[in-house]
């Protein structure tokens, strides 16, 4: 039986789907464990990108934390802070939280980067209008810039979703649960079905999430006027961060 056929038959096999172990438990425990580092990273990172990018203020640092996260493996990253949160938490610090940290140090560069780079593909004589008509910094913020750098925000969004749900299969190496069980376990029990099938459903996975922030992307792009939006198009937003171009 070749690999193809081992792979359908294993996700065809009904004890696959069933059980504490089975397809959609590790489903759901992998999208919440990429979710949960989802939200922290863009609780982090999104109001930062959006501060930079207004201000002009901390550049070099957000240079800095964008280059550090896209060097450092998340596989390293695990392996750094397990002792940490083991010590903290023996329950739960062996496989998710080093795992959330990881992600979260890899989901923050391309949501930094975009919401600054975003923000300053703003035209500038429309933030200077809006200022001239009498809004706030907040409110020029909130009513002018983030609504014309959605579509590049979003890149980044997108992008730092992408590699979460690719990358939390690590996790499994250490015991933890998600659509990675089915890799780690097909790999330890020589069951290539099984290992196929776990790389199936995460790239499915990686795929529909994916194909579903572009299409918000592009019609939020769609949404927008004025050069920010067609540099959406195009994957660039105006000036980007010295030595690093945004995402998506």
């Amino acid at each position: 039986m070749n690999i193809i056929a081992e792979t359908a038959a294993w996700l065809s096999d009904p004890a696959s789907w069933a059980g504490p172990n089975g397809i959609p438990v590790r489903f759901a425990e992998h999208v919440g464990i990429s979710l949960a580092s989802l939200l922290i990273a863009l609780a982090i990172a999104l109001p930062a990108g959006l501060y930079v990018g207004h201000t002009r203020r901390g550049t070099g640092v957000a240079v800095g934390i964008a280059n550090v996260g896209r060097a450092v493996p998340s596989l390293a990253l695990i392996g750094l802070v397990l002792p940490i949160t083991q010590a903290l938490d023996p329950a739960n610090g062996f496989s998710l939280y080093p795992t959330i940290f990881a992600m979260v140090v890899l989901a923050i560069p391309p949501v930094l980067v975009n919401a600054d780079a975003g923000i300053r593909g703003v035209d500038g004589e429309i933030v200077q209008a809006a200022r001239g008509m009498g809004l706030t910094e907040r409110q020029v913020l909130g009513r002018i810039e983030v609504p014309l750098a959605l579509p590049v925000v979003l890149g980044g969004v997108r992008s730092a979703t992408v590699q979460v749900i690719a990358t939390t299969t690590l996790g499994a190496i250490f015991a933890l649960g998600g659509l990675g069980r089915f890799i780690v376990d097909g790999i330890a029990q020589n069951d290539d079905g099984m290992l196929f099938g776990g790389v199936v459903l995460v790239g499915t996975l990686a795929m529909a999430a994916e194909g579903i922030l572009a299409a918000l992307q592009r019609r939020a792009s769609a949404a927008s006027s004025g050069p920010p939006g067609r540099a959406a198009d195009r994957g660039v937003a105006g000036p980007p961060l010295p030595d690093i171009a945004p995402y998506g």
